[in-house]
């Protein structure tokens, strides 16, 4: 049975029609319209409506960045979109006549990667998407972890270092200022400053005006020491919240989705190294996988779809 994901960024909403094996049958791609909360509504109604037009649709799965409550009905709070309390799911029933959830982009995106990608055959993964922020999504025992309100897996304001860097969220300290392609740009920018390594950095902000995410890429894929220090740097900072998360979750799979993933071992090498360093009774406790996301940009589509069509069959159940 098909069922339509959408999944809503802060510049685009990508829509498809997914099938249960989790291949997408057709997509499309609208921009966000970001300021205005109505005209995002018409937009996914529209696109539920097109994707879903002459097929045999049991349900439509919305995935967005923020604090979704339990029952995948209410956004608390979107930071990309301004949400405080919308009753998405209610205006989109209303509209469709379709059973509809709403998840948090994070949560789609790593249920994706448990069904139907790099952790596909492992019933206990946390996957940590790394972005301009960090995101996360937690599974265990085949469940999405979701917690009492609705915002568990929020693995981006874990905090790694007390009274550090100010975060977005109020606190200090969060692994999204050390872990996310924000932090890469920053670290890269003080390499770069202290000359040595940081010579081709310099030179490539000089001739860009500054340093993106696109140059990063470019010195990290071309082996340039000062990018690569940048990169392990971060892997150092993800892989001491790994081992923190290992504490309490113990996951068999950790899994790196987000822009920064495409770094393949590049990355996962000095996480690995990190979380070892600090994990608790290390050389008693068996050790994780570290993998990067296989379904990248489909990610949220796919989980979003997959998991409107669990909840519908279990409202027929």
């Amino acid at each position: 049975m098909h069922a339509v994901g959408v999944d809503i960024g802060g510049t685009k909403i990508a829509g498809a029609l997914v099938a249960d094996d989790g291949s997408i049958v057709v997509d499309d791609r609208r921009p966000t319209p970001a300021g205005d909360p109505h005209e995002i509504v018409e937009i996914v109604v529209e696109m539920v409506r097109s994707l879903s037009a002459g097929r045999d649709v049991v349900a439509a799965g919305v995935a967005a960045a923020g604090f979704i409550d339990s029952q995948q009905s209410t956004v608390y709070y979107a930071p990309n979109i301004n949400w405080r309390n919308e009753p998405f799911r209610d205006r989109l029933r209303e509209r469709l006549g379709m059973d509809v959830t709403i998840d948090n982009d994070a949560n789609a995106a790593g249920w994706a990667e448990f069904r139907f990608g790099a952790a596909r055959d492992v019933r206990d993964m946390t996957m940590l998407t790394i972005g301009t922020g960090v995101g996360g999504a937690i599974v265990t025992g085949d469940r999405l972890l979701r917690g009492g309100f609705g915002t568990a897996g929020e693995l981006g304001h874990l905090r790694v270092v007390p009274d550090g860097l100010p975060c977005g969220c109020g606190a200090r300290g969060c692994i999204e200022q050390y872990g996310s392609g924000r932090a890469l740009l920053r670290m890269a920018n003080e390499i770069a400053d202290a000359g040595g390594i940081g010579l081709a950095l310099a030179d490539a902000r000089e001739q860009h005006g500054r340093l993106d995410g696109g140059i990063l890429a470019e010195l990290i894929s071309g082996h340039d020491p000062g990018a690569l220090h940048a990169l392990a740097q971060l892997g150092r900072w993800l892989g001491q919240a790994c081992a923190s998360l290992s504490a309490v979750l113990d996951p068999a799979m950790f899994v790196f989705g987000g822009g920064v993933s495409v770094a393949g071992d590049l990355l996962l090498d000095p996480v690995r190294e990190a979380y070892l360093a600090h994990l608790p009774a290390r050389g008693y406790h068996p050790e994780p996988v570290f993998v990067t996301a296989q379904l990248v940009n489909d990610a949220g589509v796919v989980g979003a779809a997959d998991l409107a069509r669990i909840h519908a069959a279990n409202l027929d159940g």
